[in-house]
């Protein structure tokens, strides 16, 4: 789930395609100025664009962070093995395929009917080695074996909120076991002010990580509004200073934190547990208007 893009969403259905799916009611908006572009809308909240001439464009600022993940990891188009929790409309798979040709992945998205409406209105290229698999996202990963991963993204949302069971210690458990040495962890975080549930996001990774960074907006680390980040841990150390870089370089520049200051920002939060976990916040109303 994601902000406005800069073209689509509320206002601009001209065209747009509705379907009811699990979820609720997705819809896909025609954006005004890529002729093969579209925005998909679960409910009015926009969860990701993709371009099928250009499968390489990230629109929303989250997945270009999570885009910058994809290609610092390994040299560039060295092929990955990626594996995705959430599908959406599979903007980062179709990324990852055309940045790294050659890439195996996997998908798992627990919405079969999403996933049957993204596939008709925006299908895959045929060539590329990407699996969707209908389950849980937890379910589906604990089937996954042991050290397969390169990457792991995480963008779960159902009804805008992250489950529960995908936000604990226990989960990142599985994560942990599914990377190969060496391998990554991104996960799209939503919150707003006062940004309990990141912080515990941040304090939860940091105990099965030991090297962490989070990419988002200014406004939305200051807890001045509801917002996307991206949370990177690792086994090894992050290249920082060139996510830095990317991040700050980007059309809608965000601030990474890490090492010191990502520990203040955390400010004690305990990790989450299974027993006490909870779902991310509801967004506030307007916050994609």
């Amino acid at each position: 789930m994601g902000r406005q893009s800069r073209r689509g969403g509320r206002g601009a259905s001209a065209g747009a395609v509705r379907e009811a799916v699990g979820g609720g009611t997705a819809e896909l908006v025609p954006d005004r100025e890529r002729p093969h572009a579209a925005t998909l809308l679960l409910d009015g909240a926009p969860q990701s664009h993709v371009d099928l001439a250009d499968p390489g464009h990230l629109d929303f600022a989250y997945q270009r962070r999570l885009g910058h993940a994809v290609d610092l990891l390994a040299p560039a188009r060295q092929p990955l093995r990626v594996l995705h929790l959430g599908g959406g409309a599979f903007t980062l798979a179709r990324y990852t395929a055309a940045t790294r040709p050659r890439s195996t992945q996997q998908v798992i998205e627990a919405d079969g009917a999403l996933v049957a409406f993204v596939r008709a209105h925006l299908p895959l290229d045929p060539a590329a080695r990407v699996r969707v698999r209908t389950a849980d996202a937890r379910a589906g990963l604990a089937a996954v074996r042991d050290g397969w991963a390169d990457l792991v993204i995480a963008d779960v949302f159902a009804g805008a909120r992250t489950p529960a069971h995908l936000t604990s210690a226990e989960f990142l458990a599985e994560v942990r076991r599914v990377l190969a040495p060496g391998g990554w962890y991104a996960a799209n975080v939503a919150d707003g002010p006062p940004l309990n549930h990141l912080r515990r996001q941040v304090a939860t990774a940091a105990e099965a990580f030991p090297h962490l960074a989070l990419a988002a907006d200014p406004a939305v680390l200051r807890g001045r509004r509801f917002g996307n980040a991206v949370l990177l841990a690792a086994g090894t150390p992050l290249p920082v200073a060139e996510l830095t870089r990317r991040v700050a370089t980007d059309p809608h520049a965000g601030r990474v934190e890490h090492g010191r200051s990502l520990t203040d920002f955390a400010g004690g939060a305990p990790a989450v547990r299974d027993t006490d976990a909870r779902p991310s916040p509801l967004p506030p109303p307007g916050a994609f208007d």
